[in-house]
């Protein structure tokens, strides 16, 4: 099946559930047993244990991202963080190395600094740009490489299966925050990835209304996702999960409208004279784009604009008197967003050095002309505060 199809109909099981379409809301804590017997029987994954392991709800959204993605198993928990932090605990110890992408997601960069450090787990961050070169930085005690293609703010590409195939004899376990190009853009599993994570709070809930994370592994590794999932007992509210999983039917068609019309902002925002660049690997003169066009199915509504030198009294007042754009954190809702970003303190392997403010820019559903000609008089008072 396509994954149109797939998208609509992985995970539902409506005969089992009186004929609904949807799962229902399980909303559980005690699962009863009904005899001595079947309360010390083994029990596997889907049989009925306890709330915190999981409900049909539950296993509605593991069984369709995992097929949508191309992988052996899924666990769900409460935020895309809880998602990076499970993930990376599963395959880590002390005295264990990680190799992680200096791009990466902020907090991801911060867990690594501090609760990983504090474990004993050191980290080394490297060039985006390195190619299968990361081989070089391998150790004997490197457990994990941690890829974010594109990278967060700054939207480098990563060549993934170069880097997969280089530090694959060494027994590392290649992770990647697939949250940009969600399982429907970037198939990991058929670029030698073993672990792939998403903030569902964005693309795949598609509705600013609920946090969620979504870990999906191969099947050699996800027992070891599994175990951190359960040890860790960082597991998802029954109502952010139907969110989740109601989001995820229509992700399809809304992706093909964020980028439909992200393309559309990014190749106007390059005419502009205050611009000095777009971030956005869709681009034919984006850095990355050989290699997004190689491994991506397409792009999403996220991407970046340098703009040229400007004070920041100028950059505000363009912003604060825009009409269809919110300014706050998290992205991939119907609604439209911008916010100024800064990614110089992210960096320590490679330099970051725009030529002036950086802006982070979500394209949502409205209207595209409309967008821009909200932007058009953001840039007219941009000009004017000059």
């Amino acid at each position: 099946m396509k994954d149109d199809t797939i998208i609509t109909h992985s995970g539902r099981h409506p005969e089992r559930h009186f004929g609904v379409v949807n799962t229902p809301v399980f909303r559980a804590s005690t699962i009863l047993n009904p005899t001595v017997a079947d309360l010390k029987a083994p029990k596997g994954l889907r049989d009925p244990r306890y709330g915190r392991r999981g409900t049909p709800t539950v296993f509605t959204l593991e069984d369709a991202v995992a097929e949508l993605e191309g992988a052996h198993g899924t666990v769900v928990t409460p935020s895309g963080l809880a998602a990076v932090t499970t993930a990376l605990l599963a395959f880590l110890q002390t005295g264990d190395h990680v190799l992680m992408v200096d791009c990466v997601y902020g907090p991801a960069r911060r867990f690594a600094n501090t609760f990983l450090k504090r474990m004993g787990i050191e980290t080394t961050f490297f060039d985006p740009t390195i190619g299968a070169g990361v081989a070089e930085l391998v150790r004997d005690n490197t457990k994990v490489l941690y890829l974010e293609a594109p990278g967060s703010q700054t939207f480098d590409m990563q060549d993934v299966p170069a880097m997969s195939a280089a530090v694959r004899p060494r027994g590392v376990k290649v992770l990647i925050d697939n949250t940009w190009a969600t399982p429907l853009f970037f198939k990991p599993y058929e670029h030698g990835v073993d672990v792939s994570i998403h903030a569902g709070t964005k693309y795949i809930v598609g509705h600013s209304d609920a946090m969620i994370g979504v870990v999906t592994a191969n099947e050699e590794s996800f027992d070891a996702v599994r175990d951190s999932f359960d040890t860790l007992g960082a597991c998802a509210g029954p109502d952010d999960v139907y969110l989740a999983t109601r989001g995820l039917r229509t992700m399809a068609v809304r992706l093909r409208q964020h980028q439909a019309t992200a393309l559309k902002m990014a190749q106007w925002l390059q005419t502009r004279p205050e611009v000095s660049r777009v971030l956005y690997p869709a681009l034919p003169e984006d850095p990355g784009h050989a290699i997004w066009k190689r491994d991506f199915l397409g792009a999403s509504g996220l991407f970046g604009v340098v703009l040229k030198p400007v004070s920041d009294t100028a950059v505000a007042a363009m912003l604060d008197g825009l009409e269809l754009y919110g300014m706050g954190a998290s992205w991939g809702g119907y609604e439209s967003l911008i916010l100024p970003t800064d990614a110089r303190p992210y960096r320590t392997a490679t330099a970051w050095a725009p030529e002036g403010p950086t802006l982070r820019i979500h394209a949502g559903l409205e209207d595209v002309g409309d967008l821009i000609a909200d932007l058009e008089s953001g840039f007219g008072r941009l000009k004017q505060a000059t």
